[in-house]
């Protein structure tokens, strides 16, 4: 490593991108050594306190140089640059906000949804990105850009364009988007999995939807932190950058300005600080690279078919069931669970012999089942006349094929 990036025990300082003052020596220098050798220890003691108070010496107390000067001859000032990004090398905030902050857009939505009067209505969304191509590839959250008919990109630049979707996995909330755009700056990826607790982060994005660019500070508070969002259990890594509505999909960046994780959740309450989480890069990697050569992630699987949890009188009376429980709300046409014969309204008994009390509990099972493996599913189906409603026990077999999303 460079001396001028450590100290003397060999170990990383930041370094800033610039530390350029002028000062001009004055006689009040040749004073302090007259009186350093007059009055002995004493004057020692005074010209060490004075000379600590002065920035033209040669080095600072981290290490790097800062100014030298020959006598009889002009000042010269030597500049640190930041040239590039370097594992080598630990940042200061700023340097890290200059390496990364063009690698990160923002993201708006629109949505068209129809209300229960067939009437059309848009819902507009914000969130952010990065970019991970210099030819238009752009991560993001599956949640900023789910079921969005339009997605627009803003650069760093001020720059907009029109972003086509070109896949998304909700397991890992991730989603890739493309813009037509080449010569982009791209973020540089880090491994995240070589972060410790105490690491310092840079989380930029688009908080609120629009204070674009904007750069929060912070460290690592935990690793692999079990989390469970909108029903889906996540592995994911824990900051104290702040974080707001409108972070989502933005990046999260190592003191080295390398990308290690896509910024998702925010945990708030009004009696304390929201608490911030982040994808890490080694979990998105590889479903990035799926996404973008294939459109979807290879090998997982699917039951297809939609599933409510009954548990009150309220959705009991809403939805027409005779008694609580996980009931298949809807069946897609050409998924494993239509294959196998599973029906709109069929209420799950159990799973593979294990009693199904919430949609939750299918998910945990199928998260341990792959391509080929079968699930033993037994339902109860009703029929009503009038008021009454009759059962039957039906037990069927899914295979499960490879998930393909439209």
């Amino acid at each position: 490593m460079n001396s001028n990036y450590e100290n003397s025990n060999g170990a990383p300082v930041y370094v800033p991108v610039k530390y350029n003052r002028s000062h001009r020596r004055t006689a009040v220098t040749a004073i302090v050594v007259a009186l350093c050798v007059l009055f002995g220890g004493a004057g020692f003691f005074f010209g060490a306190k004075y000379a600590k108070s002065q920035d033209h010496t040669e080095n600072n107390s981290q290490g790097y140089r800062l100014e030298s000067s020959e006598p009889g001859t002009e000042r010269e000032t030597e500049t640190i640059v930041l040239e590039t990004v370097d594992p080598d090398k630990y940042y200061t905030v700023k340097s890290v906000a200059k390496l990364a902050s063009d690698s990160v857009v923002e993201i708006t939505t629109e949505t068209t949804s129809t209300s229960v009067f067939m009437r059309q209505y848009i819902t507009t969304g914000a969130g952010s990105g990065v970019i991970i191509t210099e030819d238009g590839y752009i991560v993001t959250n599956d949640h900023v850009v789910a079921g969005a008919s339009s997605i627009k990109v803003r650069l760093h630049d001020g720059s907009e364009y029109t972003a086509s979707l070109v896949g998304t996995d909700s397991r890992t909330d991730i989603a890739v988007i493309k813009i037509e755009k080449g010569g982009l700056s791209a973020a540089v990826p880090g491994e995240s999995d070589l972060l410790e607790v105490g690491d310092m982060v840079v989380a930029i994005g688009n908080p609120l939807g629009k204070l674009g660019g904007t750069v929060t500070e912070g460290v690592v508070s935990a690793l692999e932190r079990d989390i469970e969002i909108d029903g889906k259990e996540m592995s994911l890594l824990q900051h104290s950058a702040a974080v707001n509505p409108g972070n989502s999909g933005g990046g999260l960046f190592n003191s080295s300005g390398q990308l290690i994780g896509i910024v998702n959740a925010k945990y708030s309450d009004t009696s304390y600080e929201g608490l911030g989480f982040a994808i890490p890069l080694s979990t998105a990697l590889p479903v990035i690279g799926d996404l973008m050569e294939y459109g979807y992630v290879r090998g997982r699987i699917d039951l297809g078919a939609s599933l409510v949890d009954i548990d009150s009188q309220y959705y009991a009376m809403y939805y027409g069931v005779p008694e609580y429980g996980v009931y298949v709300q809807s069946v897609a046409s050409s998924g494993d669970a239509a294959a196998a014969g599973i029906r709109s309204g069929d209420r799950l008994v159990s799973v593979n012999g294990k009693e199904i009390t919430s949609s939750g509990d299918v998910e945990a099972i199928l998260k341990n089942l792959a391509v080929g493996d079968n699930a033993v599913i037994e339902l109860e189906r009703y029929t009503r006349s009038g008021r009454t409603y009759t059962s039957n026990d039906v037990t069927v077999t899914v295979t499960f094929t490879e998930y393909r999303p439209n």
